[in-house]
């Protein structure tokens, strides 16, 4: 397969939220943002989507912003506005992350989307210590499904529980993966 021929994954960072009990919106957050985006370039996507909602900010270079107008409702709202971004652009894969993992690096987003073009469903999640986490990557002909199957403040989750051919990705080696819900204590 030629470069030319490779599919397209887009993929979207859920950046929407509040942060409530972050005490900010967790965009805002030291580098996560720059962090993220360069984990989901540097480990394979050849478009990324910065999903924003509660803080509209830039986004890095080579990056495309959308915001969420309905963030507020929850995760689903998010991953909505970033599939529908990924659609537009013509992508094959979404690979769906999250701005509060900051050490979740290149090499976690390349295993992960590496098992999913490899897979007959083209669905793969990272796992942490047998923890889903992120990111996940789903086929484009899941899409419909994974929307319908959403809502609130659930977001793929929901779809991607319920199926046996999710590709389960062990990346424990590469990060913890733990979501930063609540700031550092000084």
């Amino acid at each position: 397969m030629s470069a030319d021929d490779a599919p397209l994954v887009a993929g979207v960072l859920l950046a929407a939220g509040a942060g409530r009990r972050y005490g900010q919106p967790k965009v805002l957050v030291d580098d996560w943002l720059t962090t993220a985006v360069a984990a989901l370039t540097d480990g394979g996507c050849g478009r990324v989507i910065v999903v924003l909602g509660a803080a509209v900010v830039p986004v890095p270079s080579g990056a495309t912003a959308v915001v969420a107008p309905d963030w507020e409702t929850g995760l689903s709202a998010s991953v909505r506005a970033g599939l529908a971004e990924a659609a537009c652009v013509g992508a094959d894969y979404a690979a769906l992350h999250v701005v509060d993992t900051p050490d979740v690096g290149a090499a976690v987003v390349a295993r992960v989307l590496q098992r999913a073009l490899a897979s007959r469903s083209g669905l793969a999640r990272a796992v942490y210590d047998g923890r889903p986490g992120h990111p996940v990557v789903i086929a484009r002909e899941h899409w419909p499904d994974v929307i319908a199957a959403m809502s609130g403040d659930q977001g793929a989750g929901a779809y991607l529980r319920d199926r046996p051919d999710v590709e389960i990705v062990d990346c424990g080696d590469l990060a913890d993966g733990r979501d930063r819900d609540e700031p550092p204590k000084t």
